[in-house]
């Protein structure tokens, strides 16, 4: 048995968590044109996701929806606050809460997303099917990961 044969489980390509880092490095780079067009980068596009979806949220919801800490949130809300795409304002009864709101620019370059999930898709070269069934063997495993720690 050579040496290489006694570290397989320690080579770089049998890695499942380099196989998920570059995979997540390769899509944020095919991302990135269809993003740019939208004037977002790809953190703002996940942002707003959640608002298109629920908007209305506090920063806390949001922080949860996306498996982040709320104050690296905070810079990228700002920047989305500056170009007007959101409004932050803080709640009335507890000063300490921040209320996210979608302003009428912010809804209306949803209608402009709606084309990046097919173009992702696209490139991607696997049936929508396929694209579903790996999302959810992902999150099954992301909820397994979590759950142990």
């Amino acid at each position: 048995m050579s040496k290489n044969d006694e570290c397989d489980e320690l080579r770089l390509e049998n890695q499942l968590c380099f196989a998920l880092h570059s995979t997540s490095l390769m899509m944020t780079k095919v991302y990135k044109p269809f993003l740019r067009e939208l004037g977002l980068t790809y953190p703002q596009y996940l942002a707003m996701l959640v608002l298109w979806e629920s908007n209305g949220l506090t920063v806390g919801e949001m922080s949860q929806r996306l498996l982040t800490d709320p104050g690296s949130l905070t810079p990228l809300l700002k920047r989305l606050e500056a170009e007007g795409l959101i409004k932050r304002t803080r709640r009335p009864t507890d000063e300490r809460v921040v209320e996210l709101r979608l302003t009428t620019d912010g809804q209306q370059l949803r209608e402009k997303a709606r084309a990046v999930p097919s173009c992702i898709a696209d490139a991607s070269d696997r049936s929508i099917e396929r694209l579903m069934a790996l999302k959810e063997e992902l999150v099954a495993l992301r909820n397994n990961l979590q759950s142990a720690l």
